[in-house]
């Protein structure tokens, strides 16, 4: 049994929802939906009854929460304790915007509390531009979309999965997002950023044919342009503004989903190695990724 999926069963339960938990997870739905079923089975009861729209607990799943939030209580107490603690020194670290709004923060928080000694810079930008600071020793490490191809000295750790959704502005009154798609002004994520490719392929491979009226770099600028009502666009669901701040509709793409795998990436046989490593557990432990 993993921690991973007893953190993402928590999460379910705190959240409402699968969709819910996989926004705070940076995971997709069928993920989450995935590790509840594979946790199910290794504990042989039913957590969730399925019956309802919403899955919602068992009483065998009630009783499950108050354990499982003992068990990740007694991990989180052990593994700071288990690690050396005289952690120290400087990563410089790159980042694609996309993971800014949210994962990167939040993992650097933890190091931050856990590593006062340990002090980490930041450097936003492309993932084709990180790769080759990352090369050739500009950074450190550096979270990117995932690459086509590696330089032959720079390896990458998988961090997560996230689902892309469609963005439309408050308006929108069509519901089915390929038809929203079609019928709508397309405000193109940047083809030079990975996720840009990404959703491109995507958009050939589905023979969706797009009226394109701009390309973007700036997750919020499109965000904005959407609200306004100018077009529609497809980003990463971490980058999909609370509706407190823009006032826009998304709509996942369930007709051959789309998602990008995010990692870190590291020149091989780096000095920095150790805390690279802790890095990369933080980003797992982010996301809920340890087994």
């Amino acid at each position: 049994m993993s921690i991973r999926r007893i953190r993402t069963f928590i999460q379910v339960a705190e959240q409402g929802s699968f969709t819910a938990a996989a926004n705070v997870t940076f995971v997709t739905h069928a993920t989450v939906s995935q590790q509840m079923r594979h946790l199910e089975e290794e504990l042989g009861v039913s957590l969730f009854d399925r019956s309802t729209r919403v899955p919602t607990l068992t009483e065998v799943g009630k009783r499950v929460l108050q354990k499982a939030r003992d068990v990740v209580e007694r991990y989180d107490a052990m593994v700071p304790d288990s690690l050396n603690l005289e952690i120290r020194g400087e990563l410089s670290f790159g980042a694609v915007p996309t993971s800014l709004s949210g994962l990167v923060p939040l993992a650097l928080k933890k190091l931050q509390q856990r590593h006062d000694s340990l002090h980490v810079r930041v450097y936003p930008g492309l993932s084709i531009e990180l790769i080759s600071q990352v090369e050739r020793g500009a950074l450190d490490a550096a979270i990117v979309t995932k690459p086509v191809r590696l330089p032959h000295n720079v390896q990458y750790t998988s961090v997560a999965l996230e689902s892309i959704e469609l963005i439309a502005s408050a308006e929108e009154q069509l519901t089915d997002p390929l038809e929203i798609i079609r019928h709508r002004p397309f405000i193109r994520f940047s083809r030079r950023a990975l996720v840009g490719s990404v959703i491109d392929e995507w958009l050939q491979k589905q023979k969706i044919p797009v009226s394109e009226t701009m390309e973007l770099e700036s997750l919020d600028t499109i965000a904005t342009m959407v609200s306004h009502n100018l077009g529609v666009s497809m980003v990463p669901r971490s980058c999909v503004p609370r509706p407190d701040v823009l006032a826009l509709k998304h709509f996942e793409l369930e007709n051959g989903p789309i998602g990008r795998d995010i990692g870190l990436i590291n020149r091989r046989n780096t000095s920095k190695a150790p805390l690279i490593d802790l890095l990369s557990a933080t980003l797992m432990e982010t996301v809920g990724r340890q087994d």
